[in-house]
Parts: C-alpha cells; structure tokens; sequence
C-alpha cells in the first residue's frame, strides 16, 4: 500500500541515487581517445563483468553508498582491477574516510591514472585504471598525510586478494 511516507522515501532515495551518479553516464571522449594494454568488445566486457562491475567500469556508473563488503575489509593485502586484475593499492594505503566507499591515500606506482571530469555540474578527478581504462571512482584532497589525497573508489570496480599468512 502506497502511504505518503513511502512515497517520501521513495522520491528521496531516487533522489540521493542520481545526485550520486547510480544511473549510468556515457563515457567521456577523453576515455573513448585514450589507448588501454587490455581491451575488449563491449560484449565481451559483459561476459566478463557482473552487470553491475560493467555498470561501474565501463559506464562510469557509481555503486550505492555504504554496500561494498570492501568497506570492512581490514586484512593485509591488495586490491585490483576488476576488470583486468592490474594490482591498484595496497591495504596499507586503505582508511576509513566514512563516506560509504573503500578510501586510500596513494595507489600502487603505474596504476591509477587521473582526468577532468566536468559531469553533474562540477569539476572532479576521476581515477581510471591504467591498464584497461576501468572507471574506478574519484580522487579528492581531502585526504590524510603524507598525501592529503582520498582515492573513493567504487568497490564493484576492484577486488581483494589478501596476504597470504
């Protein structure tokens, strides 16, 4: 039954979703120009992806905040590229940044890459993956030392292998 709270609810959370970019967006001609190691087919990109990792990656889509089972991983280790498993930060670059994504000050060396990225009205830097051009999320300087950067990376764009014991 449809209540007004319910519909208040809804309406809210349709909202929060598309000021956080959960609707796909068109890959930018910045993206579509540059030339990646690792390349597919648009179909072979969704053969390989969760639909929603091929949201994320490919479309430059967002995952909601807060849902990412990266968010509590604490263990030593490395995450990587979904997309084409390039190592991207160590978990000893990981911090709790409260902002519902997995958060790092500084990638792995020849990892990330960075550009302008002007969508939703505002000029952010959006990190992509260097080997296969994944969209991974954005970088902000609001981070801690030595850096004062925040990589908020989107958790369905990398994977966690931890250390071994």
């Amino acid at each position: 039954m449809t209540t007004r709270r319910n519909l208040l609810l809804g309406t809210a959370a349709s909202t929060a979703a598309l000021a956080t970019g959960l609707f796909h967006r068109r890959a930018t001609a910045a993206a579509a120009a540059e030339a990646f190691e690792v390349t597919y087919t648009d179909a072979q990109w969704r053969a390989r992806l969760s639909p929603q990792q091929y949201a994320v990656l490919r479309k430059e889509g967002t995952e909601r905040p807060g849902t990412s089972p990266l968010n509590s991983e604490k263990r030593t280790g490395t995450f990587a590229c979904a997309g084409c498993a390039l190592p991207l930060f160590s978990s000893t670059t990981k911090f709790e940044s409260n902002t519902g994504w997995p958060s790092f000050w500084k990638p792995l060396d020849n990892a990330v890459k960075t550009r302008s990225d002007r969508t939703l009205g505002m000029v952010r830097v959006e990190a992509h993956c260097r080997r296969c051009g994944g969209h991974l999320g954005h970088v902000f300087d609001d981070g801690p030392p030595p850096t004062g950067l925040r990589y908020c990376m989107n958790g369905l764009s990398l994977t966690f292998t931890p250390k071994p014991a």
